[in-house]
């Protein structure tokens, strides 16, 4: 990559400056959420080309397509399956299988949220699975307060698992070419010890009010999960879309295929199976729906994002970073490993570690010939990941699932304090992040 000339200035300004002032005010306004967080983006994309120090080519060969294919691949897949009651249905059978016991019902909900998170996006899940954690505890009559604390960690930890779970994940995986199995592989361990030792913290300090009658619990017991069911053939054809998306993605090396060529392809042959025997406008105003359940807020905050941090790779900013990066811990990858798990994870319970991950990646992408190349690096970007995804548990605002269910909750009538969660998320963030640095040290 070329970098600028420090003599050609920006609008009076060294390039250098001028691209990290760009990217701070982004950031900064991103983070306050004052404005659109994809306006904000564009309009720094926008400034960064006007004012010269991108070209347009630039600009486009910063954004990630990889990255955006299999965002919006997924997405509509999910938005698809989701209409044939398939999760709704995995949710009740769980609680049925538990008989309706309350402390069953936590370790159900906790592993159903957890598992979904590692293949829908953390949002979708919650807002699948609260709903039924309402009308399950309403029945109970017991308080659904743990239950939605631990579905809002369980969806952060759990996302951590693959490739598709968490943002963080996929823009690592793309920028590395690395494999849906590398994740599995990796990151799946720490998260299945995490969540098994959150489960049982959970219920060790809520069993005593973890209680019902057998009256309730019968009530939740003549639930029928089929009633959950919309479209029996929709039904079959997601699962079998999905069951080959997610081989392709296990093998996308072996077949030669990029993560989001097989997620643009399975939601292509999911939209055309779903539309296979629909006519004229009701078919078009199908694909339309399922079209506008595509989050494009995150896709064009995601373009916007590639081209601004693109600038700060352009002028070497970044380079310089990792450079300083690796004098202050003296190119130790164990020194590196630490500062970036924790860092990240203090820094994503504050902030959206969506930006934080796609400053870091060409940041660290810079260092990688100077400590001995990727295979040296990869302790390094397992601490990313981990730290980015782990830390948004840190805060109620540490993550966009915790807030959605903070207010579907509210809606409900229950109010989850900001003060009162942080007395649950700082322990747990801590604790998760610790268990984290033991694997990474361990396998490292």
């Amino acid at each position: 990559m070329d970098v600028l000339n420090s003599t050609n200035l920006i609008w009076g300004m060294d390039p250098k400056l001028f691209s990290i002032i760009v990217v701070s005010i982004a950031y900064f306004i991103i983070f306050t959420e004052k404005v659109n967080r994809a306006v904000v983006a564009l309009l720094g994309a926008a400034v960064m080309i006007i004012s010269g120090l991108l070209s347009q080519k630039q600009a486009l060969a910063g954004i990630d397509f990889n990255t955006l294919a299999l965002l919006i691949g997924m997405m509509i897949v999910v938005a698809i399956t989701e209409k044939s009651g398939l999760f709704q249905f995995v949710a009740i059978w769980g609680v049925k299988k538990v008989k309706a016991s309350p402390r069953g019902l936590l370790a159900v909900l906790a592993a159903v949220t957890a598992v979904f998170s590692g293949f829908l996006d953390n949002v979708t899940t919650v807002l699948l699975i609260v709903p039924i954690t309402f009308q399950i505890t309403n029945k109970l009559k017991i308080n659904p307060y743990p239950y939605l604390v631990l579905e809002i960690f369980a969806s952060n930890i759990g996302g951590t698992a693959t490739l598709i779970g968490d943002p963080p994940n996929i823009l690592i995986g793309s920028a590395l070419e690395l494999g849906f199995m590398d994740f599995v592989y990796h990151l799946t361990p720490v998260v299945v010890v995490t969540m098994a030792l959150l489960i049982l913290a959970f219920d060790f300090f809520w069993k005593k009010q973890l209680v019902t009658t057998k009256r309730n619990q019968v009530l939740v017991m003549r639930m029928d999960e089929k009633e959950s069911i919309k479209d029996k053939g929709l039904l079959i054809k997601s699962l079998v879309v999905l069951a080959l998306v997610i081989i392709s993605f296990i093998f996308a090396k072996q077949i030669y295929l990029d993560n989001g060529t097989i997620a643009l392809t399975g939601a292509s042959i999911l939209l055309l199976l779903y539309t296979f025997n629909v006519k004229g406008h009701e078919r078009e105003d199908k694909i339309e729906q399922i079209f506008q359940m595509v989050d494009w807020t995150t896709i064009f905050f995601f373009i916007g994002l590639f081209i601004i941090v693109h600038g700060l790779e352009v002028t070497g900013v970044l380079e310089i970073m990792g450079q300083q990066f690796i004098e202050f811990t003296d190119g130790s990858i164990q020194k590196m490993v630490y500062w970036i798990l924790w860092s990240s994870a203090i820094l994503s319970s504050a902030i959206d570690n969506i930006p934080f991950v796609a400053t870091m990646i060409p940041m660290l992408k810079s260092m990688e010939e100077a400590v001995g190349g990727r295979e040296v690096m990869m302790p390094v970007w397992w601490a990313l990941s981990l730290g980015a995804c782990f830390g948004g548990n840190g805060t109620l605002v540490g993550a966009s699932a915790n807030v959605v269910v903070a207010g579907m909750a509210m809606r409900h009538g229950l109010h989850i304090h900001f003060m009162k969660f942080l007395l649950w998320s700082i322990p747990v963030m801590l604790v998760s992040v610790a268990i984290a640095n033991i694997f990474l040290y361990f396998e490292y």
